[in-house]
């Protein structure tokens, strides 16, 4: 090792190696020495710079390898310093990107799903439904058997699986007869053993048999001039069909007193007419209007399927069908001045019903009706008629049609007609293909939807609180109910929150709408019974189900339907519920004064536990919103608070109220679909509760992000939450239609 060595006689250049030094005790250098840094001065100048340290050659082969490593150590541990330096950098930065995001496996899920639905090429300021619902009209076309396809749909296939998934396992593992049931009716329905299309239109020719009305089908439809048999009676005929829930000329039916809601009450209103609504009859012929022509052929594919011989006949006794609904279009109250539940409500007697409308015997039809419930009734009976302008003009019409043959037998052909359309599409497949093709017409549907699928339908139909309870057991989760009864709370603070805010509302007036708003009860889920096992067959006990005859089961459930709903003549009406567990949808009960949520709707994308508050308020939360302002729209505010019809609002307040809603009749009147108006007046109601549900449900998650603070972004979509809630609402509503189906 080389130094420079000070001394007192100057500077001596002294050379030792460092390992001498060390071992044989060489004299240490001086006190006063320095690692110093000579400069000797030459005539040139600078001499050189010199460290205290040796030169590279004159180290050992050891030492040079061991300085090439301490190198090399040292540029690793620096890149690896760097590196960490990165690495906690990158670090933080995750973790300010976790506290920011919502990065669970749901929150990643749900923004997946909501961005392809999206199509953020479109400016949401100019056409918000396609920006949020682009992608997901494009990725979901219409499937085979549906005119329309939407969201809804979607989870309605989902919830039918699940039943389906149920309904296959083995019968051992059914906990009650009730479920057992509907396994056999769906079973039923299935028909693996083709036991329906080997029977073919028997089915239905057996029960028009045991009806003794004289008549057999290819006698009634090889003659023109078919005569009717002697003891042919109109009320006889009528009576049959409405036992059957065939409501030909008008319907009959026992429901609450909307005056009284402590009890049920006789009920009479329009009905009669084949197609849906009185706008396809009117203003059209047979000739030029595609549904009205394919009506034709399909009433006389049935009637020649049935065994009628003469196809030119059969259109024509049609022909004279359809002619006599479109005179029952023509007298039928238009949806949309139906509206006033409180012009519409007259009640009076039986005997009073009679004198006003003498062509039906009413006393007679309504007691042979009771007698299969085993009640009776005399002229006192109190009866609401909805619709007596309607029975004024078809007891005039009746009267003209009876004044002749030929009259006549158009009324029988009616009633007949009605009688085979109400259970033609029950039959073989011939029958069914030929109420697709008349679908297909009237709302664009083409080709059919799966078996099972309509099958789990039907039996979701008739015995929907048994497979309920198959439906609950596997998907309603623990805490659901608690969970949604928070979320009503908070929507229900927000709704009334709001009152004060209106100023077309007087104190008193509002000061009601704030007890009735209080007041409304909720049902969410399912009933509690249905898991009862006891409970639950009590309630199928007298519907007798055979797993190897599908009519017979449907026949049956006609009867038991009947049954259950005339024998309420006598009894409290109670609170049941309306829709299966199984139901995507919800409703307002106003007799009730409850909105009722069905576990159906309680999943996603409408609802999930596990989702940002923003969605769940977004989809559900404007779902249960809705229901709640459908106690206060056009209809539901003219019930009180325990659900019966009466004035509760103020008349200034009525007046008022009935401005605003004639701006939102007008505001729904100016929008068009496919270059078609929309009916602002008809569809009043259902656009007071949207607009009323989305304010009360944002409102509400407004109220909860100020007690709970801000949520966590979800990753990707690069939106806040108030806007995540606005996507929320509308990608719920996504769909595909038909141009028919609108």
């Amino acid at each position: 090792m080389e130094f420079t060595e000070m001394s007192g006689q100057g500077y001596k250049r002294t050379n030792f190696e460092e390992d001498d030094y060390a071992s044989n005790g060489g004299t240490p250098p001086p006190a006063d020495f320095t690692h110093s840094v000579d400069f000797r001065g030459t005539a040139g100048g600078v001499r050189g710079l010199r460290l205290g340290l040796p030169s590279w050659k004159h180290r050992t082969t050891q030492e040079k390898v061991l300085l090439v490593l301490l190198a090399a150590l040292a540029l690793v541990v620096i890149i690896l310093s760097g590196v960490m330096a990165l690495t906690d950098a990158k670090v933080k930065e995750l973790e300010m990107l976790n506290k920011k995001f919502c990065m669970t496996p749901e929150c990643v899920n749900i923004a997946s799903t909501m961005l392809t639905a999206m199509d953020r090429s479109v400016d949401p300021c100019e056409d918000f439904y396609t920006y949020a619902c682009g992608g997901w009209v494009k990725n979901n076309p219409i499937p085979p058997g549906h005119s329309r396809w939407g969201t809804f749909d979607l989870m309605t296939q989902k919830n039918m699986l699940v039943m389906k998934n149920a309904l296959d396992k083995p019968d051992g593992e059914f906990k009650s007869t009730a479920e057992l049931k509907s396994k056999h009716y769906y079973l039923s329905c299935m028909d693996e053993d083709k036991l329906i299309e080997k029977a073919g239109g028997q089915p239905l020719l057996d029960l028009l048999a045991g009806l003794h009305w004289g008549l057999t089908i290819p006698a009634w439809g090889d003659s023109a001039d078919w005569a009717l048999p002697q003891d042919w009676s109109l009320d006889s005929r009528m009576e049959d069909l409405h036992l059957l829930s065939i409501g030909v000329f008008f319907s009959v039916y026992v429901a609450e007193d909307a005056k009284n809601s402590s009890a049920n009450i006789l009920q009479v209103d329009q009905s009669g007419l084949g197609l849906p609504d009185r706008n396809y009859y009117l203003n059209k012929t047979i000739s030029e209007d595609k549904v009205l022509s394919a009506y034709l052929t399909y009433m006389t594919d049935v009637f020649t399927l049935l065994g009628a011989p003469n196809k030119t006949i059969i259109r024509s006794k049609m022909e004279d069908v359809i002619l006599f609904e479109t005179e029952l279009a023509n007298i039928t109250t238009p949806n949309e001045d139906r509206r006033d539940e409180r012009k519409m409500y007259h009640k009076m007697t039986l005997a009073n019903l009679t004198r006003n409308f003498p062509r039906i015997k009413w006393l007679h039809l309504v007691n042979h009706l009771l007698s299969k419930v085993n009640l009776s009734v005399s002229p006192t009976e109190p009866v609401v008629v909805l619709a007596p302008e309607y029975l004024t003009a078809l007891d005039a019409l009746l009267t003209r049609y009876l004044d002749t043959e030929e009259g006549t037998r158009i009324l029988n052909d009616y009633m007949l007609c009605h009688l085979v359309m109400d259970f033609a599409s029950t039959l073989s497949k011939p029958f069914r293909e030929a109420k697709r093709a008349f679908s297909e017409v009237m709302t664009g549907t083409k080709g059919n939807e799966d078996a099972w699928f309509n099958c789990i339908s039907d039996t979701d139909s008739v015995l929907g609180f048994a497979v309920g309870a198959l439906f609950v057991r596997e998907t309603f989760k623990k805490g659901s109910k608690e969970e949604a009864q928070e979320m009503i709370e908070n929507v229900r603070t927000a709704f009334t929150d709001n009152l004060p805010n209106l100023d077309w509302m007087d104190d008193a007036t509002r000061a009601a709408a704030l007890d009735k708003a209080n007041a409304v009860t909720d049902m969410i889920g399912y009933p509690d019974y249905i898991l009862d096992n006891q409970k639950l067959d009590n309630k199928y006990e007298d519907l007798k189900i055979n797993k190897s005859n599908y009519f017979y089961n449907i026949l049956e459930f006609t009867r038991y339907g009947f049954k259950k709903s005339y024998e309420k003549l006598r009894q409290v009406p109670l609170n049941e519920w309306a829709m299966s567990p199984s139901t995507v949808n919800a409703y307002y009960t106003p007799s009730k004064n409850t909105i009722v949520f069905p576990a159906g709707i309680l999943q996603a994308p409408f609802y999930d536990r596990n989702f940002p508050k923003s969605l769940n308020y977004g989809a559900m939360g404007v779902v249960m919103g809705h229901e709640l302002t459908h106690g206060f729209d056009d209809q539901g505010r003219e019930y009180d608070k325990n659900g019966n019809m009466k004035n509760w609002w103020g008349a200034d307040a009525v007046e008022r109220f009935k401005k605003k809603t004639q701006c939102m009749i007008d505001q729904y009147d100016a929008y068009t679909l496919r270059g078609e108006h929309e009916h602002g007046k008809q569809t009043l109601g259902e656009n007071i509760a949207d607009n009323g549900g989305l304010k009360s449900a944002y409102n509400a998650y407004s109220n909860w992000v100020e007690k709970n603070g801000e949520e966590q972004l979800l990753p990707a979509l690069n939106l806040n939450h108030r806007q995540l809630f606005f996507l929320s609402f509308a990608q719920v509503w996504c769909w595909n239609s038909k141009a028919e189906s609108d």
